[in-house]
């Protein structure tokens, strides 16, 4: 599986981005872990804090195609040195907010657009143009899998912070972390053979002309629609699961053991979505994805609640957590190319974070408005099985497989 990221050179660049991804999204995956001791501390209601998240989830994707068409004209390391700082600024500045105004602010824009800007679209599409093309599937993979593995490791740390700091200086050692994470972007575009140095007019319309004819073609639409319904499911549990578990009567280590659990099975999950990937059509491999997703919720909710029932129900979904993001820029590049990769994958990924916006801002509702979060599991079971069936129709050629001979 590995045997072609074995040149010193695209190995460098793929764990470098898989370092970035690891911090950015590490961090931003472990907010929900906030939500009650910032509600305790700050008198701010949960549906409040849960509406600052939910901004945050909508410009987290807002800014993904406006750092993609950045980085595809100037190249990806002003964007993603910018990224970083403002995540680091948006965690420092956070436990100083004493108003809902002030989460927005901070968690809500700051924190968001810099993770967002040091994620998936600028750092697939950097990593895409620098690696060889029998390397981008397993990279893809690779990649994500930092992501995860950022998951896995802030979530348990983060919460033993929070619990002997408090959650104000568990925020600002994030925000170190985040800093520390910066010397990663040099190692990641050090070997730009910058196709950016000569852009101009005509790049700008190629970009405009090639964002116009992706918006009227259907498969692309397609795609959005089921990555609509991954960004709601991930928000939703992200921001919420530590609520659900509270519900249960649990301890909260329960809540990041269970996301420390997501992301960990994630770096197998998404491992796996990179070789698939390579054999199988990417829509296939999404479809299967969702269908899972549908099934293990039903399951979860005729399950007793007990702590291995949470740690169980996150191995299931942690194996598609993220995994859903190789497949999904597979199909993008297969339609479109890598050119404008960073700038078409950063489009799905703010309609992936439409759908954010409403998994975390739905569920604070739902919990103030009914006591518990059943009607959001229901809706999560719908669009997971939509989701599948919206991916069955696009169009993607077969995977051609090299011969013996050749």
């Amino acid at each position: 599986m590995f045997r072609t990221l074995n040149r010193p050179d695209v190995l460098l660049v793929t764990l470098a981005a898989a370092g970035i991804l690891m911090v950015t999204m590490g961090t931003r995956q472990s907010l929900g872990l906030f939500v009650s001791p910032m509600h305790l501390s700050t008198g701010l209601s949960i549906a409040t804090i849960s509406f600052a998240l939910a901004i945050g989830q909508f410009a987290w994707g807002a800014i993904q195609p406006l750092a993609g068409a950045f980085a595809d004209r100037y190249g990806p390391k002003p964007v993603l040195v910018a990224g970083l700082i403002l995540l680091a600024l948006g965690s420092a500045v956070t436990p100083f907010m004493d108003s809902g105004f002030g989460l927005v602010v901070s968690l809500g824009l700051l924190a968001a657009i810099g993770s967002g800007a040091g994620s998936f679209s600028v750092l697939i599409g950097a990593a895409a143009q620098r690696l060889p093309i029998e390397s981008r599937a397993t990279a893809s993979g690779v990649i994500n899998a930092g992501g995860s593995f950022g998951q896995f490791v802030f979530a348990p740390i983060l919460q033993k912070l929070i619990q002997s700091v408090g959650w104000m200086g568990a925020l600002w050692a994030m925000a170190i972390a985040t800093l520390a994470a910066l010397p990663l972007v040099g190692k990641l575009t050090s070997k730009d053979a910058s196709p950016h140095a000569q852009a101009g007019s005509a790049d700008e319309a190629g970009l405009l002309k090639t964002i116009g004819s992706a918006m009227q073609d259907r498969s692309y639409l397609l795609l959005h629609a089921g990555f609509f319904t991954c960004g709601f499911h991930i928000a939703f549990l992200v921001t919420h699961l530590p609520g659900e578990v509270n519900l249960c009567g649990l301890p909260p280590a329960v809540a990041s053991w269970s996301l420390a659990i997501i992301g960990l099975a994630n770096i197998f999950g998404s491992l796996y979505a990179g070789s698939c990937i390579a054999r199988y059509r990417s829509k296939y491999v999404l479809a299967a994805m969702y269908a899972s997703r549908a099934v293990l919720v039903a399951a979860y909710l005729l399950a007793p609640r007990t702590e291995w029932t949470f740690y169980l129900f996150a191995a299931g979904l942690g194996f598609t957590w993220l995994a859903t993001v190789p497949p999904t820029a597979a199909i993008v590049g297969k339609l479109f190319g890598i050119r404008y990769l960073a700038t078409l994958f950063g489009l799905t990924l703010l309609s992936h974070q439409i759908g954010g916006f409403l998994g975390a801002w739905l569920g604070g509702l739902a919990i103030t408005r009914f006591g518990d979060f059943s009607w959001m599991w229901y809706a999560d079971i719908a669009l997971a099985a939509l989701a599948a069936i919206a991916n069955l129709p696009i169009r993607e050629a077969a995977i051609t497989r090299p011969s013996a001979a050749a």
